[in-house]
């Protein structure tokens, strides 16, 4: 059994039209929802890069029962951990509940903004779980100090904290960030359907924990226009955490991804309007163990026929699939 999700993709579409897209999703019935944290879009042609917690706090007012959560915030270069345990506090207070804080190490793409370089991936690392450390201290409520290799607490305090404080995701790509969710996350996070990752983090402590992965799509009646689409927008998507997380701007993912093609795109991404192939490329996800799937519909002007073929074709067709009601 696999919960479907939507993806409020921040990179693809303005503040208005992003919550205007989840309210509808969450009308037509997908599970849950998460949404991008970016400060820059991963190429030009995407065009958009709004504030995603501004986002959320207007989608947490907008709808009343579909789950947001971040997928992910970096809460170690542009955020201060102590500012995004407070941001995740107020979310989970407007939402009644319904947030769940994804993290991750993040990437040069977003985090470079505030200048002082980007550190190898072993010391993001160290930064993600002292920020962690900091974050579950401030859920816990009472004044936090903490003085640490990579960051400063100078007695701080939730005034208003939810009942029961944001369930914490982390991001994974390998080893050594499977461990770190392993001992530090509710759930763990993954963009790739390795079952690898998953038996990883299940090893260091992950266990029976929620599993959520995502899924770029290409919806269209046209297939060519649905393979146009994808690969003047998600061509970047295939070359890996590892590449991704280093480039520092949208030329260098342009000039990254110049001999990719189309076909290459539509080998690996769905496109079209036929529902088996969507199912397709789901299913290595459940396979893999994930509990939870977040489709990525790209193109932002595309989200509305996407949403409406979702209600009466796709969705029916993943829940006979993957065993939902």
């Amino acid at each position: 059994m696999a919960h479907i999700g939507y993806t409020m993709m921040t990179e693809q579409a303005g503040p208005r039209e992003l919550v205007g897209h989840l309210v509808r999703a969450e009308e037509v019935g997908f599970d849950f929802s998460v949404t991008s944290d970016h400060y820059f879009p991963w190429l030009r042609s995407q065009g958009h890069a709004p504030y995603a917690w501004s986002v959320l706090g207007a989608a947490a007012q907008a709808t009343s029962r579909i789950p947001l959560m971040t997928y992910v915030t970096c809460p170690t270069f542009r955020y201060h951990p102590a500012v995004v345990a407070q941001k995740a506090a107020t979310l989970q207070l407007l939402s009644e509940g319904r947030f769940r804080l994804g993290l991750g190490s993040g990437e040069n793409l977003n985090e470079h903004v505030t200048g002082g370089g980007w550190p190898p991936v072993d010391v993001r690392h160290e930064m993600l779980r002292e920020a962690v450390e900091i974050i579950r201290a401030l859920f816990r409520g009472g004044h936090v100090n903490h003085r640490g290799t990579h960051f400063d607490v100078e007695s701080a305090r939730l005034w208003d904290l939810p009942d029961s404080p944001p369930p914490i995701g982390i991001a994974v790509s390998g080893e050594r960030s499977c461990e770190l969710a392993g001992e530090l996350a509710d759930l763990v996070i993954a963009t790739e359907p390795k079952a690898g990752l998953l038996e990883s983090f299940g090893r260091h402590g992950g266990e029976g924990k929620p599993c959520v992965g995502q899924l770029p799509v290409s919806y269209d009646p046209d297939r060519d226009t649905a393979i146009e689409r994808a690969h003047s927008q998600f061509r970047w998507f295939g070359s890996g955490w590892k590449v991704n997380s280093e480039l520092p701007h949208p030329d260098s993912f342009d000039a990254a991804t110049q001999f990719v093609t189309p076909d290459d795109v539509a080998g690996s991404i769905p496109c079209g309007d036929d529902p088996d192939a969507f199912v397709a490329a789901v299913r290595p996800y459940v396979e893999a163990g994930f509990t939870e799937i977040a489709l990525v519909q790209i193109g932002g002007e595309s989200q509305p026929a996407f949403l409406d073929w979702s209600e009466r074709t796709l969705l029916p067709a993943l829940r006979e699939a993957f065993g939902r009601d």
